[in-house]
């Protein structure tokens, strides 16, 4: 597939603001519906070049979905094109996390804004169903590949074995394994020069800009303030998130309960709940944190105000070090495209890569339509085992609607999210919905 020539700032910024607009289901759906609207739809990027960018963000840390918003943009329209499609894959779950939040402090849960959330979880579910089918057809293509999916959903989902360790035994599998065809014709458009003197600045300069908030707070109020506290926390945790937020929520969850006091388990769990229902990465439940906890300790704010600070400082600290990895990197790994070697290695890291987003399906869906998922032990092995009689029969019937929305009468995204989000407030004012669970 040939791409089209570059967009136009204009409309990269409709395409990226309608991806940040509908990004609900967590990495799964998102990078399908980039892969639609760059690759399918738009022609702007062809399937070899976004498999390469989805592998290098796959090894950063950080949101990799944010990462590959950025990257697409960046390939599109360079810097500027980074920066807006990253920050339009963003702001938008970031405006409905701040929201929400305000009206979790303020009133607690309310029943209308659950019952929409509720049925767009159930509504995700198709379009996560959707995009590892999409996805597999242009990554599992081998027996190689589709053992090495399978190995890497094994390794993550049975034996908790870290992410990097998984990605890095895929890279040296296809190395290993993999023998390039000679006849392959190789997506090569001329890359922009990759210079080591900009990206040391731009790492440089990326450095200072993230660590602004945290210094200003610190100069202006006190190093003790909780401002700083909190971008200090989630400053590190984003410096060592690979993974994805899954990876992540367990001792952020520990920290921020047990150790900061900062919010109750309950709050947590439902704070997850709201993360995984608005748009954008998973990894906003930090704001989520970050916002209960400055409400919480206001001084010498109101609580309205320190919450809010306090959440632009954590979405700050999470996501500037992805845009500077992405914009530092982009050049250099679109200047090693054409090199053999590291195709091979990619290729196995794509194969791991499906296996990564099957995994995430899977744990999404679990957690979903169950209200009860244990764990069984056999030796290594850990796997969860949901409890039937916790099956959420209205979630699943709105999630089957959605199913046939999706792959029977072909609707997009936005119908899909907007009528299973009617149908989940119409059953949570008929007492079927959340409320009644």
């Amino acid at each position: 597939m040939e791409p089209s020539p570059s967009p136009s700032l204009k409309s990269l910024s409709a395409v990226s603001l309608k991806i940040g607009l509908l990004s609900f289901g967590g990495p799964a759906a998102q990078i399908a519906m980039m892969h639609k609207e760059f690759v399918e739809t738009r022609k702007w990027l062809s399937d070899e070049r976004f498999l390469h960018a989805l592998n290098y963000c796959m090894l950063l840390p950080g949101p990799e979905a944010q990462q590959l918003a950025t990257y697409c943009g960046w390939i599109s329209g360079r810097t500027r094109g980074g920066l807006i499609a990253g920050l339009l894959f963003i702001l938008p779950g970031a405006f409905a996390m701040a929201l929400v939040t305000w009206i979790y402090a303020r009133f607690g849960n309310v029943p209308m804004i659950e019952g929409l959330f509720y049925g767009i979880k159930g509504g995700v579910l198709a379009i996560v169903v959707q995009a590892l089918i999409k996805v597999g057809q242009r990554a599992l293509k081998t027996s190689l590949a589709w053992f090495l999916c399978a190995a890497s959903f094994l390794a993550l989902f049975v034996f908790s074995i870290p992410f990097p360790i998984v990605i890095i035994a895929a890279g040296l599998a296809g190395i290993c394994l993999v023998r390039p065809d000679a006849n392959t014709q190789v997506d090569v458009a001329v890359p922009p020069a990759a210079r080591t003197g900009r990206t040391v600045r731009l790492l440089a300069i990326g450095c200072c800009v993230w660590a602004l908030p945290v210094v200003l707070a610190a100069a202006l109020l006190s190093p003790a303030h909780i401002l700083v506290d909190i971008g200090q926390f989630f400053a590190t945790l984003a410096a060592v998130s690979f993974g994805g937020a899954y990876a992540l929520l367990s001792y952020m969850a520990q920290v921020a309960v047990e150790t900061k006091g900062w919010l109750g388990a309950g709050e947590m769990l439902e704070g997850l709940g709201l993360a995984e229902t608005t748009p954008g990465p998973l990894i906003l439940v930090t704001q989520f944190v970050g916002f209960l906890a400055g409400w919480r300790a206001p001084d010498p704010f109101t609580p309205l105000s320190a919450g809010l600070l306090a959440a632009f400082v954590t979405t700050w600290v999470t996501f500037v070090p992805s845009f500077v990895l992405v914009l530092a990197g982009a050049p250099w790994m679109e200047r090693l495209r054409g090199n053999k070697r590291l195709a091979a290695a990619l290729s196995g890291i794509t194969a791991a890569v499906t296996g990564t987003i099957l995994n995430l399906a899977v744990w999404f869906a679990l957690n979903v339509f169950f209200a009860r998922v244990g764990e069984h032990s056999f030796g290594p092995a850990h796997v969860l085992v949901p409890d039937p009689a916790s099956l959420d029969p209205t979630l699943a019937g709105i999630a089957a609607v959605a199913a046939g929305l999706v792959f029977l009468a072909k609707r997009g995204i936005a119908t899909v999210v907007g009528l299973t989000a009617l149908l989940g407030l119409a059953a949570s004012m008929l007492g079927l919905g959340p409320a009644a669970v």
